[in-house]
């Protein structure tokens, strides 16, 4: 834990009275959680000073949460500080305004490939950007208020993001994170509800995609959540990138994608595995993540065969020189 740049997190915070988050496009459980927790957090602590979040993406499994985010004036930006939350790069942040800030604040757990900011706060070992915000609060709890609503957006996010506590990123810190947050009197019920039961459907989209899923030679799972696809199931963006979770459990499959065609024809990579990293090929296909949570596009369709060859290859190799792998 570095106290030395989470003190100065904090500095900046206390000198501003006007604080703009942002976050990334195609917001997801991490992303709305620490903007929605952090300005929460803020609030709470600090109830003189204005806090927005300047994004008009919403994420729509996330709507119980009453995600705060929405398009704020220009005249709002010259004087404040900018904190862009689990972003990794510039190009990523869904709202490019936050150059016109008059400094700007990097916090994320991915691994640093954009230097941007005129303080980062990076630690790609944390599970998700909330585990770190959570941590926050722990180290400064004696100067910071953490409120039901606060916790259970930061909460969220740590959840989803390290798939209920499974990926090899959590760690003891993660839990004793999490169990801070619990403490707050969040209704668990209620969370996760909302977060994993399913529509009708949505179960019916799942049973096409067991249907229509393929599996490579040495054991790449995947599925193509084609246009037609998403227009029969009446798929949002979000329903369509979750079917890349319902292949994570095939025994001998350590890899499993899923492509989904955008409107302007590229096309979206989801890819995910277990025991083998997987971002340094999300990373040749113009995209990039964590090790074994990515994300890629794609500008044609003759490049998912070549993209799944690679796959299959990388998975053959580590099955030949690595022992108990499941």
């Amino acid at each position: 834990m570095n106290r030395e740049i989470m003190t100065a997190v904090l500095d900046k915070i206390k000198e501003y009275n006007k604080i703009i988050l942002f976050r990334h496009i195609r917001p997801d459980g991490d992303c709305v959680g620490s903007t929605d927790g952090l300005r929460e957090l803020i609030r709470a602590s600090f109830p003189e000073k204005e806090v927005y979040i300047a994004d008009w993406q919403k994420c729509d499994y996330l709507a119980f949460l009453n995600d705060a985010a929405g398009e704020i004036d220009e005249s709002v930006y010259a004087d404040a500080l900018a904190i862009v939350l689990d972003t990794a790069t510039q190009e990523r942040i869904s709202n490019q305004k936050f150059t016109l800030c008059r400094e700007i604040i990097k916090i994320d757990h991915h691994i640093p490939v954009d230097d941007y900011g005129n303080m980062r706060w990076v630690e790609e070992h944390s599970s998700s950007t909330c585990e770190m915000l959570a941590r926050f609060y722990a180290e400064f709890c004696d100067q910071l208020k953490l409120t039901k609503e606060a916790a259970t957006f930061i909460y969220t996010g740590m959840v989803t993001d390290s798939g209920r506590f499974r990926f090899r990123s959590v760690s003891g810190d993660t839990m004793r994170a999490a169990a801070l947050m619990l403490e707050a009197g969040i209704d668990t019920d209620r969370l996760y509800a909302n977060l994993y039961i399913d529509d009708f459907d949505q179960l019916k989209f799942k049973s096409h995609v067991y249907n229509k899923m393929k599996i490579t030679e040495n054991g790449v799972a995947y599925i193509h959540v084609t246009e037609k696809m998403q227009e029969k199931f009446a798929l949002t963006s979000e329903h369509a990138s979750a079917s890349v979770s319902y292949l994570d459990s095939i025994r001998g499959s350590l890899i499993w994608l899923a492509f989904i065609d955008n409107a302007d024809g590229t096309i979206r990579v989801r890819l995910r595995s277990r025991f083998l990293p997987i971002n340094k090929l999300a990373e040749k296909y113009r995209g990039g993540g964590h090790d074994c949570a990515s994300g890629a596009t794609l500008h044609k369709k003759s490049e998912i065969k070549k993209l799944l060859s690679e796959a299959d290859e990388m998975l053959k190799n580590y099955k030949e020189n690595n022992e108990g792998w499941i």
